[in-house]
């Protein structure tokens, strides 16, 4: 139900899959209404190695209330697992998102949010969306569903994660140079799971659109790093919008007058998608 250009939300979890016998949830925000919504996964951040499906509940609230379908993923993280779990996981949590969206009034076209470390991986996912160690996980009886994604937002992503490690290395940051160690292990693995390196050096890839949301005087997330990327992708003929906010927190935004880069961020996000679904 819509009340002054805002719907009322529905909110619950449900089991996107079960692996060894523990369910993997998937926090879902459903406009009250008919739809069909626009409908995306939403990726937290968290270097990796911390946070869960409820890290960007304040973004997740703020875009159900205008009019889209989100689901908040759980996905395999340091010390349980490292690269490529978490991105098998989306792989896996798109195609279910795909089959079920009806059931939620979303559309099977999905698109992905992600900040951060989650911002990587969102865009990872778009550009190997059937790569063969991404994909690896069955969706049971779909077999010919993929997780291509409609488009994507990638708030100040980790677009490189061996420059990242590089620079945290110079700067001295041992949270990062663990987090990185943690997930990746190697730097080999940190240059073949880098989208810089894929939208460099793979053949067959995806572009979707892609809306990267950066972060004024940003420390996490050098800005060289961000441009070379978006030079990249729009070299390899990809669509791609590019707008910076000033103040926004790394992790758990919650949009509010009182902050209006906040709201200008959760704007910019909706008219993007409303953009890619017209």
């Amino acid at each position: 139900m819509e009340t002054n250009g805002k719907f009322e939300v529905d909110v619950r979890d449900v089991e996107y899959q079960s692996l060894a016998g523990k369910p993997w949830l998937a926090r879902i925000y459903q406009p009250k209404g008919t739809g069909p919504f626009p409908t995306i996964v939403d990726v937290h951040g968290g270097a990796w190695h911390n946070g869960d499906r409820t890290n960007n509940a304040g973004i997740d609230e703020a875009l159900a209330a205008k009019g889209i379908l989100v689901a908040a993923l759980d996905f395999r993280q340091p010390p349980e697992a490292g690269y490529p779990a978490s991105i098998c996981d989306i792989n896996l949590a798109v195609r279910w998102l795909k089959r079920h969206a009806a059931e939620f009034n979303g559309t099977t076209a999905v698109g992905a949010f992600g900040n951060s470390s989650g911002g990587h991986q969102v865009v990872l996912s778009a550009l190997r969306p059937r790569h063969a160690s991404y994909s690896a996980l069955p969706l049971p009886n779909h077999p010919e569903i993929d997780a291509s994604l409609a488009y994507v937002i990638a708030g100040w992503p980790v677009i490189d994660p061996l420059y990242r490690f590089r620079y945290a290395k110079e700067i001295n940051n041992q949270e990062h140079i663990k987090a990185h160690i943690d997930y990746w292990r190697t730097e080999e693995a940190m240059a073949e799971g880098s989208p810089q390196t894929i939208i460099d050096q793979d053949e067959q890839i995806d572009l979707p659109p892609l809306l990267m949301m950066l972060k004024a005087n940003d420390r996490n997330h050098p800005l060289e790093m961000q441009e070379r990327f978006i030079a990249s992708y729009r070299k390899r003929g990809g669509a791609i919008e590019v707008h910076t906010f000033d103040g926004l927190p790394e992790h758990r935004m919650v949009p509010s007058p009182t902050q209006p880069e906040t709201m200008r961020a959760i704007d910019t996000i909706t008219i993007f998608i409303r953009r890619q679904t017209e």
